[in-house]
């Protein structure tokens, strides 16, 4: 049943994406301090300037986006019959043309059609006061203090369903898990940020002891950022084309045309980030007095006003790992021990995309590992166990990365509410 629906949606849907020279793009200006949009909406790319003894490679410059509205990520759940619906929606970046994606997905400048587009379906379950909100961060490495509202609202009267949308229930959608770049981030964002606690959890680390020791990593740690002018960024190629690491490696931005025929307009240009060919997302999880427990890692983001946490390992290029200067030995030992030559016991091992309108072609491999009760692992001072309701409280609270928290979800995806 799914599966035809898809080949119906893959036949329907047409998406042409070309890259383009920055400099051509039409309605987007790129001049010496940014690239933006004739409209001022929509989002802008800017240099960043970043200070911080938390690296190896203590100060860097980086361009990165700007979106200041934060952005509807919405799932309609049916009370009745306890589906949600979701729709199958093209993006420029994706992979695989089409990707299950939430009831809504939409910028601030998308919803009030900036663009004169058409109206975005279903938007009016979402635009008043809804019990299950969550606003949570997106990638803090290429957005700079970006968030959005993540929405799961329950409906009890029938909804007529649009061409592209169907309706899912719980076992499908975990079955779709399984698939390559099919269930698209933002679903995952709305799921993981409602995922319910456990009735007995009991955590190695207890309030107390988890603030006294981040109070110490603060204290320790620090990262300052500067917005600069896009063409003052050091070790940046910056060329009419494109903006390339001068290594080749971390991410570039390119520009890109587009010719589609199911969103709200038709045809539009962009600048879009194009990361390495695969990241990756890995948990370590160990059970410690009856409970699971994941392995997290503090960390300090360019684009984030304070620390946060993340999975166990979190990087933006999975190949050629050993050589990586940015990695610690620590992180570099867990991988090839327990992600690479694990005897642990796999629980995921997916790849996922990117969000396919700001990053084009941008996959994570997602794995989570569950070791031996009796194995140990001596920690690095930033690392730490947390348990499941400890990750649940962190999320609410805003805490937890995107990768590390659509993990969580992935992972515990029966426990959405």
């Amino acid at each position: 049943m799914i599966s035809k629906w898809l080949i119906k949606q893959r036949k329907k849907h047409s998406l042409l994406v070309k890259k383009k020279d920055l400099y051509k793009l039409n309605n987007w200006v790129f001049n010496k301090k940014e690239i933006y949009h004739n409209s001022k909406k929509f989002f802008k790319i800017v240099g960043l300037r970043i200070k911080s003894n938390f690296y190896k490679k203590r100060n860097w410059d980086q361009p990165i986006i700007v979106q200041n509205e934060i952005g509807i990520l919405g799932i309609i759940k049916s009370s009745k019959t306890n589906k949600y619906l979701l729709q199958a929606k093209v993006e420029p970046g994706n992979i695989n043309k089409i990707q299950i994606s939430p009831t809504v997905q939409a910028t601030k400048s998308n919803y009030s059609r900036v663009h004169g587009g058409k109206n975005i379906p279903y938007l009016k379950y979402f635009l008043g006061k809804n019990k299950n909100f969550s606003l949570q961060t997106e990638q803090a490495f290429r957005y700079f203090n970006k968030k959005n509202s993540n929405i799961l609202t329950h409906v009890s009267k029938k909804i007529n369903t649009d061409k592209n949308f169907k309706w899912f229930s719980k076992k499908e959608i975990s079955s779709l898990l399984k698939k390559k770049n099919l269930i698209n981030m933002d679903t995952l964002s709305v799921f993981s940020s409602f995922i319910k606690k456990k009735k007995k959890d009991f955590p190695i680390n207890n309030k107390i002891s988890i603030a006294k020791w981040k109070k110490s990593l603060n204290k320790k740690y620090f990262l300052k950022n500067e917005i600069i002018n896009l063409k003052l960024i050091k070790n940046w190629k910056i060329t009419k084309k494109n903006i390339v690491h001068q290594t080749n490696n971390y991410f570039s931005i390119i520009g890109i045309k587009v010719k589609t025929n199911q969103r709200e307009i038709t045809h539009w240009d962009q600048p879009i980030i194009q990361g390495s060919k695969m990241a990756f997302a890995g948990y370590l999880i160990k059970k410690f007095q009856n409970t699971n427990h994941y392995l997290c890692r503090y960390i300090l983001k360019p684009g984030s006003k304070e620390s946060t946490y993340t999975c166990s390992i979190n990087m933006s290029k999975f190949s050629g790992y050993k050589k990586n200067k940015d990695l610690t030995n620590f992180q570099k030992n867990l991988i090839s021990k327990y992600f690479i030559n694990s005897n642990a016991k796999i629980l995921y091992d997916n790849i996922l995309s990117d969000e396919g309108g700001r990053f084009y072609q941008s996959q994570i491999r997602y794995m989570a590992y569950k070791i031996n009760q009796n194995e140990d692992i001596t920690l690095p001072e930033n690392y730490i166990w947390f348990s499941h309701n400890q990750i649940v409280d962190l999320i609410k609270k805003q805490k937890i990365d995107i990768e590390a928290r659509l993990l969580f979800g992935i992972l515990n995806f029966k426990e959405t509410i």
